[in-house]
């Protein structure tokens, strides 16, 4: 995008980055929507966590622009609400298979996989995640 075309629509760097994190905020929210349909079509959860995983990094653009956009947040509180979605929403959907603590354990997992297939640009290791969410992830009550 043109310079002229970012300081038209946004007064500083801190404006801009709050609305792509808005966004990735709204994308997020829509992508766990169709992970909720894919988790009920799907069975086994672990296995369909893990696919749908992969699927995510497939774009490696977008799940590394999103990564640094959620890790802004680590700097700017007033970015951490929206970059709580994508946890506190998946955390929630993990919460319909199994206890509020082994969904929070599989968001853990699940993040941090994430970033170590961003951060060694290498393929998402699906089995291993798999293996790993079935470790942690247990019936709900």
């Amino acid at each position: 995008m043109p310079l002229g075309a970012t300081t038209y629509y946004f007064t500083s760097l801190d404006d801009l980055s709050q609305a792509a994190l808005a966004y990735a905020a709204r994308s997020a929210a829509e992508s766990l929507r169709a992970w909720r349909r894919s988790l009920r079509a799907g069975d086994d959860v672990a296995d369909t966590m893990a696919a749908l995983t992969e699927e995510y990094l497939a774009d490696r653009g977008r799940a590394l622009t999103e990564t640094e956009l959620y890790l802004a947040a680590v700097r700017r509180p007033e970015l951490r609400p929206l970059a709580r979605t994508w946890f506190d929403g998946l955390v929630g959907l993990l919460s319909e298979y199994a206890d509020p603590a082994a969904a929070k354990a599989a968001v853990f997992l699940i993040d941090g996989a994430l970033l170590r297939a961003l951060s060694d640009q290498q393929p998402l290791d699906t089995a291993g995640l798999a293996t790993a969410l079935r470790a942690v992830l247990r019936p709900a009550p």
